[in-house]
């Protein structure tokens, strides 16, 4: 309640994006508090031959930079993905490019992948591997293409990307499904997508250290046959996981804040709890799609614990969250994570806390 009504007085009058950056650097800045005042949570799951502390993690955006990930882990989360990552430096679209639709405790995104490129963000994770914080963390990586490469390029973009992260990667996840990135969705089509992972997994097939668990993420807005047709391509590839799903282009009916204020917030990609529902029934449709063998991750939408349940009861793996914690403070990670500790794939669970 304390953070709510910071969020209230002090968040909700700044500019979203200004309103990230100083969150970002208080959460730099105050890892040795919320390493004395967070109490971990110990939920070990392995998933992609990985051990996950807890199946909560942070959805890539945040961190687009790995510049904060000791600070997320303290803070509870059990693994960080950080990027979307591209091979290019790039500053993303022209400011304002984040919107906040706070009756529906939701967000409108149209960053355009903003990152320091390939080639820092390696050095970077090649730094934070060599300290105690970093040397056993969970760490995804996300990487996405550059906006300046043309699509038909969009192959080599994606494999001078993995060959420099993977080696500092837990696992890599290829991401065709933001909407903020001309023509990127149109990758998801199984005929540009299979020549993309196809390419980077050699990349994380042959990291000297061992090969990386490669992932793919895809958009709640795929038809239902194209979520089938992934999910056949990720088997046939020997992919490791599925992530679903990425934000929205769709303005549902549901959305409690005013039309006015809803077209007001512009195009981008929309996250949120009006996302849930979607994002589950993609989650269970490739469930019953790849069989048990496959790891999912649940993303979109998860606010609360009971939302984590139902994506681990609907077939999850792990689940991941991000616009929750813009509105529910420094503490929700770990009191998500330890209100889920227990709850198993496909299990029903006890009432949200």
């Amino acid at each position: 309640m304390a953070y709510r009504a910071f969020f209230d007085t002090v968040f909700r009058r700044m500019d979203p994006e200004v309103a990230h950056e100083r969150a970002f650097a208080a959460i730099r800045a105050g890892r040795p508090v919320a390493a004395a005042v967070v109490r971990p949570v110990r939920d070990p799951r392995t998933v992609m031959g990985l051990t996950f502390p807890n199946a909560v993690g942070l959805a890539a955006g945040f961190d687009k930079n790995a510049r904060a990930v000791p600070g997320l882990l303290a803070l509870g989360f059990g693994h960080v993905e950080v990027g979307t990552v591209t091979a290019q430096a790039q500053p993303g679209n022209p400011r304002p490019r984040l919107v906040r639709l706070v009756d529906d405790r939701a967000v409108v995104n149209r960053m355009g992948f903003n990152n320091d490129g390939a080639a820092v963000v390696a050095a970077r994770l090649h730094r934070l591997r060599g300290t105690r914080a970093g040397r056993d963390a969970v760490i995804g990586v996300n990487i996405g293409k550059s906006k300046v490469v043309p699509v038909e390029r969009a192959v080599t973009d994606y494999v001078e990307s993995a060959r420099l992260l993977a080696p500092f990667a837990s696992y890599l996840v290829v991401n065709v499904s933001s909407p903020n990135t001309p023509g990127l969705r149109d990758l998801q089509a199984v005929e540009s997508l299979e020549p993309i992972l196809t390419a980077v997994r050699q990349v994380t097939e042959t990291v000297p250290a061992g090969r990386v668990p490669l992932v793919v993420k895809i958009a709640p807005d795929l038809a239902d046959d194209d979520v089938d047709q992934v999910a056949d391509l990720a088997r046939r590839l020997g992919l490791d996981g599925i992530i679903a799903t990425n934000t929205t282009v769709a303005r549902p009916a549901g959305l409690r804040s005013a039309p006015a204020e809803v077209e007001a917030a512009g195009a981008g990609g929309l996250s949120g709890p009006v996302l849930a529902e979607r994002s589950t029934e993609v989650l269970v449709r490739l469930r019953e799609r790849v069989g048990p063998d496959l790891a999912l991750i649940g993303v979109g939408g998860v606010t609360t614990a009971a939302d984590v349940r139902a994506r681990l009861a609907a077939g999850a793996d792990l689940v991941q969250a991000y616009t929750g914690f813009v509105y529910e403070g420094p503490l929700w990670p770990s009191r998500l994570a330890g209100a889920t500790s227990g709850a198993a794939r496909g299990r029903s669970a006890d009432p949200d806390f």
